[in-house]
């Protein structure tokens, strides 16, 4: 598997972004952290009554909204396999010293036991919190002004987020947003990214492991889909650790 030497930089994330932004091609960026490699263990690397003692999964049945699923939820592990696979780059953990807070097992080593188990070789791969380092930077902002931009996240989000990114220093043209609380609103999720293809040019998407299935069905349509994670919510939030266009915001978080 790819060590984390191999992993790509903020920086040369960022200029495939622009380069697919600017030649006006389809291009999506899904993130794999904890909650997605244990719906990829469902029934593979793992047996349900193994899944279902973890805690991110005891908390996904606790509340349905909470993490977007209730497991089991076989339908989606094979979605998110399938986007993975067609992905143009793959958010991962690091092998060493990974900032995701949870158990190491769960992380780099359960990833690479379920892209070994499906076959998945991913195109381009990064770290998974790349999206906190975007959320950080002037040039990542930049890069989005003037595009139509479309928002998927929670209802309690959307026009918080909407509203802010409207507003200096973000200065977006959002044109458009929808609201994904649970994977039973995925069929109709795709349908109206499918029938409003020509409306919006990127998606920003916070509806967590939701996200990686959506970012690549909006490359599909021949946009740009950015899983985007929990950065929408904590910009409106204005959570300590995103200071906004830090120049420092890598912060040795990624190479």
């Amino acid at each position: 598997m790819i060590s984390d030497d191999q992993l790509l930089s903020v920086d040369q994330v960022l200029k495939k972004l622009k380069q697919a932004i600017d030649q006006k091609k389809p291009f999506s960026l899904v993130r794999v952290g904890d909650g997605e490699n244990i719906i990829l263990a469902q029934k593979s690397v793992m047996t349900m009554d193994e899944v279902m003692k973890e805690k991110w999964a005891r908390n996904a049945n606790k509340d349905r909204d909470n993490k977007g699923v209730t497991l089991p939820n076989i339908n989606l592990r094979d979605q998110m396999v399938d986007a993975i696979k067609k992905a143009s780059i793959v958010g991962i953990p690091f092998y060493k010293n990974d900032p995701i807070l949870t158990e190491d097992r769960l992380k780099r080593p359960l990833t690479d036991r379920v892209f070994k188990h499906f076959g998945i070789t991913p195109k381009l791969c990064c770290h998974t919190f790349v999206n906190r380092v975007f959320a950080q930077r002037s040039d990542f902002w930049k890069a989005l002004q003037g595009k139509r931009i479309l928002i998927i996240t929670k209802d309690k989000w959307s026009d918080k987020v909407t509203q802010t990114l409207r507003k200096k220093p973000y200065n977006l043209n959002v044109t458009m947003r929808t609201t994904f609380h649970h994977h039973d609103q995925m069929a109709n999720t795709l349908k109206f990214i499918e029938e409003n293809k020509d409306n919006y040019d990127i998606a920003l998407i916070s509806c967590g492991v939701n996200a990686l299935i959506l970012a690549q069905k909006v490359a599909e349509t021949g946009n740009i889909g950015i899983d985007f994670g929990k950065s929408l919510m904590y910009i409106v939030q204005k959570k300590a650790g995103l200071n906004h266009f830090s120049r420092g915001a890598n912060k040795g978080l990624i190479p």
